[in-house]
């Protein structure tokens, strides 16, 4: 699978080109828009003249019927993907044309960002993210073993699923949000610009998907109705639940401790299952290589960070780092550490 041809210079495109250039990949970019496959293209660097062992779909779904029958006539012996947000339509039309569903696996990495051109893709862009693919009842094994095999080059988790399964899990994790992120966004408009200019991080995180390609997202929505209409009632009648309560603080609070139990639900770390850590801050001194130190202490006790936070800001002479670990590992590192003089503040 040593040359790859994709169809689509866009973020995702690019991006897929980028994480498997830098692995020795030789990279054909194609795009409708000749600039994009031009800059895409140099991006990844220059292509050999060989025939395509792989074809990517990286273009929106509703242009994927423009392309796939020559694709397919021009490369029969590749294996193809597509990224597309959604995944049953695209595994009809595949269906449809002879031959191409035995070669074909649909695929969907969860990752992105709000703004989307080759000029905002990243080599880096799936690391440890979790990437779905949907095979077909007529693929071939050794297809979906490729196909699994890319993913995790481009250090991606991937996760098997079926097509409707896939479009109703995408349908609350993904396509609800960036509804809800383009509603609250959209309530900003005509507000006083001094108002704006106090808004924290709360608002700029709440907020920072609606940033997305309308386009774009009006395509996935209106090929993922079906799934997103019964979220959208429900979250209306949350809404209207609480505006009819809004004088009952236990009913205020309630709807703010489901957020919070909602919110706990999602997994950490690469997108696994939710485990409970334990937090254990350390105070660090503000000079060079206190960091680099503490993860040494930290391979030295044998202990693996799932994740951490830093706090500090100019001018102070300490920071407090918190670390994310499993209780064994809390433990562990709290007697490693404090037996050298760390200052471990263990809850």
């Amino acid at each position: 699978m040593k040359s790859v041809r994709i169809v689509g210079a866009g973020l995702i495109g690019t991006s897929i080109g980028l994480g498997l250039a830098a692995q020795g990949y030789a990279i054909r970019m194609v795009d409708a828009d000749s600039k994009r496959e031009l800059l895409a293209q140099d991006l990844v660097g220059k292509p050999e003249d060989s025939a395509a062992s792989v074809v990517v779909f990286a273009l929106p779904t509703s242009s994927l019927s423009l392309v796939m029958s020559q694709e397919y006539a021009a490369n029969p012996n590749a294996i193809f993907i597509d990224v597309g947000s959604t995944k049953t339509k695209p595994q009809r039309e595949i269906e449809s044309i002879s031959g191409l569903s035995a070669r074909f696996c649909g695929t969907h990495p969860m990752a992105g960002r709000e703004f989307g051109g080759p000029e905002s893709a990243r080599a880096d862009l799936f690391e440890g993210r979790a990437w779905i693919y949907t095979p077909g009842d007529a693929v071939e094994e050794e297809v979906v073993n490729s196909v699994v095999s890319l993913i995790e080059s481009l250090g991606a988790i991937p996760i098997r699923m079926g097509v409707g399964d896939h479009d109703a899990a995408v349908a609350l994790i993904s396509h609800l949000p960036q509804i809800s992120a383009s509603l609250l966004a959209s309530q900003l408009i005509g507000a006083p610009a001094e108002w704006l200019t106090l808004a924290g991080q709360g608002l700029r995180d709440s907020t920072r998907i609606a940033a997305s390609d309308p386009q774009l997202w009006t395509e996935i929505i209106s090929l993922n109705r079906s799934q997103i209409l019964p979220l959208l009632w429900r979250l209306r009648e949350d809404l209207d639940g609480l505006i009819s309560n809004l004088n009952l603080n236990q009913f205020v609070e309630k709807s703010l401790k489901n957020g919070n139990l909602g919110r706990a639900s999602i997994p950490g770390k690469h997108g696994g299952r939710n485990r409970d850590y334990f937090f254990l801050p350390i105070v660090i001194e503000d000079k060079p290589g206190q960091l680099a130190l503490l993860f040494q202490e930290c391979a030295d006790a044998g202990v693996n960070i799932e994740d951490l936070s830093i706090e500090h800001s100019p001018g102070q002479f300490t920071g407090l780092i918190t670390l994310a670990l499993s209780e064994k590992d809390s433990l562990k590192l709290t007697d490693h550490l404090g037996a050298r003089g760390w200052k471990v503040h263990g809850l």
